[in-house]
């Protein structure tokens, strides 16, 4: 599998001057107007960001439509392998059996990291705990910690809100931060990252994980907590910078898959949200660009 990934050299486009291919080719879907169809499919962590490319892209692209949809990396990964959309959008990279099952169909996928994203632990803003360890955290979500005052807080049950096994959110945290371990078994499994920040608004008691981009945007309906790698060291709030920097530990990389090297509009739409105005999007909607020059 080829990985692509942005560097000087590679961004070869520019806001005003973005490559639009305008001639239709064999296989290009196009919408009930005549324009020619990207369809975008997966992560919800990414459905925001992937959106607001598609915008931009649209606006300097006028003879093409970008089409959005979420469910999750895993969803958005199958869709690839069937054939009902031409880019995934994924929040973690493809599995071994996924890769498998795609060249088991003639495919091969070409890989493209777009951003980064930190995952903020994010809690009631009435709650009075501010920090975690990774290992509390792991603790918290394989149930050996069920009440907020083993963690110097209130005694309060823990409510433990989680993305869904298709998420690539819920498969980085468990890989990452639970070590492989299994989530504990009252974990209330929560279908799109809207429904965590809405659930931890509304109950004091709840804590969740989300991208960062999300919860920046919430600021006010959840509060963010610090998180350390141990007892001894220092907590780092999750933001642009410190994800970045690689001081925020619960990071990872943001992905576009196509089915084979990417022609025409999908190309244009992928080298555009590797280009600078893309770039600068990513940074617009509170995830880590590929660049520092491109932080707002």
């Amino acid at each position: 599998m080829k990985s692509v990934i942005a560097t000087a050299t590679a961004v070869l486009v520019l806001w005003m001057g973005t490559s639009c291919s305008r001639q239709p080719g064999e296989n290009r879907q196009q919408d009930k107007s005549g324009k020619h169809l990207v369809t975008v499919k997966g992560s919800d962590t990414m459905v925001h960001l992937a959106s607001s490319w598609a915008e931009a892209f649209m606006d300097a692209c006028s003879g093409n439509e970008v089409a959005v949809t979420g469910g999750g990396s895993g969803t958005g990964i199958a869709a690839l392998l069937n054939g009902t959309t031409e880019i995934c959008a994924a929040s973690r990279k493809m599995k071994q059996k996924e890769k498998d099952q795609a060249a088991q169909r003639g495919i091969q996928p070409v890989e493209f990291v777009v951003a980064r994203d930190g995952i903020a632990v994010v809690v009631n803003p009435d709650n009075p705990v501010k920090t975690l360890t990774l290992e509390q955290l792991r603790k918290i979500y394989t149930g050996a910690y069920s009440n907020w005052n083993q963690l110097s807080g209130p005694d309060e049950p823990i409510i433990v809100l989680s993305r869904e096994s298709n998420s690539g959110t819920y498969v980085f945290f468990q890989e990452h931060v639970l070590q492989k371990q299994d989530f504990r078994q009252d974990a209330r499994l929560m279908p799109a990252t809207s429904t965590i920040i809405q659930s931890v608004s509304s109950d004091k008691w709840s804590i969740g994980y989300v991208g960062l981009g999300y919860a920046l945007k919430a600021a006010g309906k959840v509060k963010l907590l610090g998180v350390k790698s141990d007892d001894q060291a220092p907590a780092v709030m999750p933001s642009q910078e410190t994800v970045a920097t690689g001081r925020y530990s619960i990071a990872r990389p943001l992905y576009l898959y196509t089915p084979g090297e990417p022609k025409e509009s999908v190309k244009d739409f992928i080298d555009f949200c590797l280009g600078p105005e893309g770039q600068k999007i990513v940074s617009q909607n509170g995830y880590v660009p590929l660049r520092q020059s491109a932080v707002q």
